[in-house]
């Protein structure tokens, strides 16, 4: 805990410090930064809606009735024979 405190104070004051001594930028926005602002938020809005694409599926989804399980079959019948040592693995 100590060292968390001590750590934390550092860390504020070198943030106080940083942002005491700014000095003033002689710069501009290019038009193009806020094109590039909202396409980083569109970006980042797509990637969440992707990965919480289920959750969003089943807000706006019907609920599916249940029923019972179709039976699952084998996509080809294996023919085995009596005394046939070829599948006796």
């Amino acid at each position: 805990m100590k060292r968390f405190l001590s750590l934390s104070l550092s860390l504020v004051t070198c943030i106080g410090l940083a942002l005491a001594t700014e000095r003033r930028a002689m710069a501009y926005i290019d038009p193009g930064q806020g094109l590039l602002f909202v396409q980083s938020v569109g970006a980042a809005m797509a990637a969440g809606a992707y990965f919480m694409r289920s959750r969003i599926l089943a807000l706006f989804g019907r609920k599916k009735s249940v029923s019972a399980p179709i039976p699952v079959s084998p996509a080809r019948p294996i023919a085995v024979q009596k005394g046939d040592a070829r599948n006796a693995a």
